[in-house]
This record gives C-alpha cells, sequence and structure tokens, in this order.
C-alpha cells in the first residue's frame, strides 16, 4: 500500500458560498446546504494522507445538508455537535460522543447539523479491500451507532494514529509506521461498520494452507520487509486468500504472518544497529524505519531476542 506524507489543509470562513463549495470539494459529491438563520462560520482542518483523511469540523449556526452518494466511508464522531441523519427512509439522531457512518457510501442522505464539532475520518473504499483482504466486498449499511465497546476500539485506533504516528514526526516520515496505522484504521471501521461477508475460512482455503503457501508467503516477506505491506499484500503474493495464509501460518510456524513480518523487520533492525554510526544514527530512528512505533515495545522484543538491549548494540 503506498501511502503520502500528511498533508495540513485549513479552511476558515464565513461566506456561505466559500463554505458550501468547500464541503463539496472536501467530501467529492454534490451538495446543497442551508443555514439557519443569521451568519454563522465554519472552521475545518484536514490532515490528508491519500486513502485516509481525518478531519476536525466545528460551525457555529444550524446547517441542513443533502448530500449525493459519497463514494468513500465516511465515519463520524460527534464532539460537541448533535446530529440527525435521514438515509433510505430512517432517521437516525446522534448526540456528543455517538460514532456512525455519514451515510452507507453508494447512498444518498440528508444531515441536520446543529452547533458543535465533529470529528470525521475520509477512508478510500479500496484501502477498506485492501486492509481486510476479503474476497467479497465489505457492506457498510449500519444505519445506527457504533455499539460503545467497538466505538471505544475505533477512537483509540484514530487516536493512535494521531497521537502516536502524526504527532511524532521521525515516525510520521517513516511508510511502514504510517502504513500500518492507516490499515489499523481501516480494520477498525470495517470491525465497527462492515459485515462479515468472506471472513469465514472456506474449504477450498483449508486445502491452500499447506506448507508451500507458507514457502511462497515467506519469500515475499524477505524480499519486500522494507516496504509497506500487509497482510492483502502477502496473500496475493502467495496465490492464495488472506484467511488461507492465517490458516498455513497458523498449522506450520505456530505465529500469524504480520508476526512472522514483524520477526524479520526485528532482524533488519538489528543488522542496521550494527552497522550503524552512533553518532549519526539513534536506536528511534531505526526503530521507526522498521515500522516500530514504540521505543519500550521496541526494546523489550529486541532484548528478549538478542540478549542485549539495542543501545549496547548501536555503541558496540
Amino acid at each position: 500500500m503506498s501511502t503520502q506524507e500528511a498533508v495540513i489543509h485549513r479552511f476558515d470562513s464565513r461566506d456561505p458560498d466559500l463554505i458550501h463549495d468547500h464541503l463539496a470539494a472536501s467530501y467529492g459529491t454534490r451538495l446543497r446546504i442551508e443555514a439557519g438563520d443569521g451568519p454563522y462560520r465554519l472552521r475545518h482542518h484536514r490532515v490528508d494522507l491519500g486513502a485516509v483523511r481525518l478531519d476536525d469540523t466545528a460551525h457555529s449556526g444550524d446547517l441542513r445538508i443533502d448530500a449525493e452518494p459519497l463514494g468513500t466511508l465516511v465515519v463520524c464522531e460527534t464532539v460537541t455537535a448533535r446530529v440527525s441523519r435521514t438515509c433510505a427512509g430512517a432517521e437516525h439522531r446522534f448526540t456528543p460522543g455517538d460514532t456512525f457512518l455519514a451515510a452507507p457510501p453508494e447512498r444518498a442522505h440528508s444531515v441536520r447539523w446543529q452547533v458543535g464539532a465533529v470529528a470525521v475520518c475520509v477512508l478510500d473504499l479500496g484501502l477498506l479491500a485492501r486492509a481486510t483482504g476479503t474476497a467479497t466486498p465489505l457492506r457498510f449499511d449500519v444505519l445506527t451507532a457504533a455499539p460503545p465497546h467497538l466505538a471505544r476500539h475505533w477512537r483509540t485506533t484514530v487516536a493512535y494514529l494521531r497521537e502516536a504516528v502524526l504527532a511524532n514526526p521521525e515516525a510520521a516520515g517513516q511508510p511502514l509506521v504510517t502504513g500500518a496505522a492507516i490499515r489499523m484504521v481501516a480494520a477498525a471501521a470495517a470491525t465497527a461498520f462492515g459485515g462479515a461477508a468472506g471472513l469465514a475460512a472456506t474449504g477450498e482455503d483449508r486445502r491452500d494452507a499447506g506448507v508451500a503457501t507458507v514457502r511462497r508467503a515467506v519469500a515475499f516477506m524477505e524480499e519486500h520487509a522494507h516496504e509497506d505491506i500487509g497482510a492483502a499484500d502477502i496473500a496475493a503474493a502467495a496465490r492464495v486468500s488472506p484467511r488461507a495464509v492465517q490458516l498455513a501460518f497458523r498449522t506450520h510456524l505456530d505465529i500469524t504472518p504480520m508476526a512472522h513480518l514483524r520477526g524479520i523487520r526485528l532482524y533488519r533492525a538489528h543488522q542496521d544497529l550494527l552497522r550503524a554510526d552512533p553518532e549519526r544514527e539513534t536506536v528511534a530512528r531505526i526503530a521507526h524505519r522498521w515500522g516500530f512505533v514504540s521505543h519500550s515495545r521496541f526494546t523489550a522484543r529486541y532484548r528478549a531476542t538478542f540478549g542485549v538491549p539495542p543501545s549496547r548494540t548501536l555503541h558496540t
């Protein structure tokens, strides 16, 4: 999966025409907007990562928006605003703390957005397909708010992307780190709002879960460990389904494919530490280069594998 460096966009206006054009361009669809009586102001802050966009939006009025199908998955969290959404003939109301879909990607909808702030995450459908690796496309047709436990999981995952990755310039500049975090966000969206199509193992998956599949998958990981690859990429290289790869690794190696990939990357980080000049390199920079965000977890895993902390290897 290719990722781009974060691009920041800021918008702040009281002009209704500019607000309409900005929202239509930001969400890629045709809109009709009506505002309540009196002037209003809209502020919109976007972090654009390509396949994922993180928005913080607030306004001071009472907006009514009619939107054509978005063609993307738009996950909303009401921060201080109250929102009512009508889609497929049903109206649902959301209060601060609720997490919900703006609408299924292929459906038009209407929204009444009362004064306040909403956090929004826009995900490309192609990203969701690659991240989940399902043979059958997921159906994102849940119109109600996510259950509390799934909403918490969603918020925690997005917070990880925002705070642990994007707020750390050194980590944010590493494709392996940002790519893994983006896939986590896509998987959280699929868990909260996607159907279960294509997730169960089939007889063909079990037949494909052989040693040859493991060999093809491992060879691909060894060659591409420095690239931003995920479970769907590994399965495609092994010429089987993601579920078959999972079964093959569990059966023959008692590990998941992604855990095996992390082991390869840990060894590559070890090699870099052995070769590095401690006057120019740091443990954190090398760890981030190989997709490890948490310094403490990297150190613990490194020590468990190689018997010494990574700082000792770097300075030996």
